[in-house]
């Protein structure tokens, strides 16, 4: 099946949809590229890291322009790190590790961005323009986008199915943007979502465990990918600092316990690695979204994406607050 063709029927399907959304909701939804991934075939692994490829590769070639800014790393210790949620916390996250900043060159990520791929990068910049008018608007962001997001992420990963399972509001204007479960602000530390623990977790968690087992024994593959998009543009504070995940060793990635309410998550935190290669999209638009790999059941292609928030040098003082908002889903792909 054509994934454009696809593509314009869902289009079609969520356009239908909005009928009875306030005209103010009903913007123009324009179609993305559609690359489908390759390597469909997996199970719900547990082990093997990135994959790291030759680096005699284009991407390996750092970009003429580039910005030197600080990020916030773990510092590894003989114990496993821990923190509270926002969740639990009911504000801020609290840690109980140690960290270290170290400046590194974030480069233009927009002259690779035809290029780059969730299956080998970690991460994709593209164009794909919303319906929804306001995503501060809970109910049109659960009834409209995120049936965007899950046509986004089906006609570009091939996926027989995605389920959007949570959204996320952050800024860095005032205490933070708001959510359902309270005020959220960018994340400043080097993370990724989940782990070779957690990720599958997390698929039991919302697919259960008959289901999960059933995909697994069928050799299903399912990655997780979060779609993250400026509420306003452009982006000129705390962008999003991306690693290259193929420039990420397995011992960088330091496994932490997330403490909620009502169960412990696991998800990885980055140790500094002078070999780690760094990317950010500058001045993201409303209409753009980053899509960032969390975890995938294929041990063949890239699985960790460490991502964060980072302070622009000589950022305007007039720059208007970061606000965004991410999606985080399940892509599942059955043999």
């Amino acid at each position: 099946m054509n994934p454009i063709s696809t593509l314009d029927g869902a289009v079609s399907d969520v356009r239908d949809r909005l009928v009875s959304q306030p005209p103010s909701v009903l913007t123009t939804l324009a179609p993305v590229r559609a690359v489908p991934m390759t390597g469909q075939g997996g199970a719900l692994a547990t082990s093997a890291p990135n994959v790291r490829r030759a680096p005699d590769d284009a991407a390996d070639r750092p970009t003429a322009r580039h910005v030197e800014a600080a990020l916030t790393f773990i510092t590894p210790s003989d114990r496993k790190p821990v923190f509270h949620s926002s969740a639990y916390t009911g504000g801020a996250p609290k840690f109980f590790f140690e960290t270290e900043r170290h400046v590194v060159p974030i480069h233009d990520l927009r002259p690779h961005a035809a290029a780059f791929s969730l299956d080998r990068e970690g991460f994709e910049l593209r164009r794909f323009p919303t319906a929804v008018a306001g995503l501060y608007d809970d109910k049109a962001v659960e009834e409209v986008y995120y049936p965007e997001i899950e046509m986004l992420l089906r006609a570009a990963t091939g996926a027989s199915r995605v389920i959007v399972f949570d959204a996320t509001r952050r800024s860095d204007g005032g205490g933070g943007a708001r959510n359902r479960d309270g005020l959220r602000s960018p994340a400043s530390r080097v993370h990724v979502d989940y782990t070779l623990k957690s990720g599958p977790q997390r698929v039991r968690d919302f697919l259960g465990e008959a289901e999960a087992e059933r995909l697994a024994k069928a050799g299903a593959r399912i990655l997780q990918a979060n779609v993250w998009r400026p509420i306003r543009g452009p982006v000129e504070r705390s962008p999003l600092a991306l690693a290259d995940a193929a420039s990420v060793r397995p011992e960088d990635l330091v496994a932490s316990d997330q403490i909620f309410p009502d169960r412990v998550g696991e998800i990885y935190h980055l140790a500094y690695n002078p070999g780690q290669r760094w990317y950010y999209a500058p001045k993201m638009e409303r209409d753009e979204v980053l899509l960032i790999k969390g975890w995938d059941s294929l041990g063949t292609r890239a699985r960790f994406t460490p991502h964060s928030a980072f302070e622009l040098p000589e950022t305007p003082a007039d720059a208007a607050p970061r606000e965004s908002i991410e999606v985080r889903t399940l892509a599942i792909f059955e043999p």
